[in-house]
């Protein structure tokens, strides 16, 4: 009960603190993109590079075809990459999220439970302009604009929600651990290939399905498609959000549980 005392007292900061927020978050991502001539130029273009050799590779390298159950390869392969891309920064940057703010973490009046959302912020401006890129896509493609696109908002919750609790339990243990970095990039090569972003669940033989159902990211990036191109209601998957919730909630506790008991500690270390 402690706990979610503290965890409604965390949220009730932030909506206090907003204005900080948004000034840390800008600053961020003026340090990350904007620090060389191409910075931002490279934020967009690294991705977009990247879906655009993927497509051509699996539809005429491995000559997968233009489509994916009648859908165009390429806006599937977007709709699909673009939620782990945003991912993959925003837990890559949490990790790092206390140690590259040493000089706050000394700060007496600074709560430092702040700091993996700054760095999720951050990444959620390039996150929202890629999805801008994707309904441009989608409207080349003829999928025009629907309401069942307005679940995005939905869906982007629970990424942030997600990526928060990992945060906390991330960059707590990186200030005391180096090793949790290179951990975090094997494990986002790891969940790449484990996620269903270029190849479909359907493949998946019905003995090894549980394998998605114990990845967040799988529920995650079948929203982005269900909202953008199949138009189901999350509703009409609510075992699926069920193991997500089975999965992120606990994490995200524990994600706070082990922030607040290590906070103490960061300034003897850092």
């Amino acid at each position: 009960m402690y706990y979610f005392k503290e965890l409604k007292n965390f949220f009730l900061h932030i909506l206090e603190n907003k204005t900080t927020i948004w000034s840390l978050i800008k600053i961020n991502f003026k340090q990350e993109y904007l620090g060389s001539y191409l910075g931002l130029f490279w934020a967009f273009a690294q991705p977009l590079t990247y879906m655009t050799v993927i497509w051509f590779v699996f539809t005429y390298g491995f000559r997968q075809g233009n489509t994916t159950n009648g859908v165009p390869f390429f806006v599937w392969l977007m709709s699909g990459m673009i939620p782990w891309f945003f991912f993959s920064a925003g837990l890559s940057g949490g990790a790092n999220a206390v140690v590259s703010n040493a000089f706050l973490v000394k700060k007496v009046a600074f709560r430092v439970s702040i700091l993996p959302l700054v760095k999720i912020g951050s990444a959620l401006i390039i996150h929202l302009v890629l999805i801008l890129f994707l309904i441009f896509a989608l409207i080349l493609y003829g999928y025009y604009p629907s309401v069942y696109w307005l679940q995005i908002f939905y869906y982007l919750f629970l990424m942030i929600f997600l990526l928060t609790g990992l945060g906390w339990l991330t960059s707590a243990i990186r200030v005391f651990v180096k090793d949790v970095s290179s951990f975090i990039t094997v494990i986002i090569q790891i969940g790449f290939w484990a996620t269903p972003i270029f190849w479909n669940p359907s493949m998946v033989p019905q003995k090894y399905a549980w394998i998605l159902h114990i990845n967040p990211m799988a529920y995650i990036v079948e929203g982005y498609r269900d909202s953008f191109i199949n138009h189901i209601w999350f509703w009409q998957k609510w075992e699926d959000g069920l193991y997500f919730m089975a999965i992120s909630i606990p994490l995200f506790i524990l994600g706070a549980i082990v922030f607040r008991r290590l906070r103490p500690h960061f300034g003897d270390v850092l």
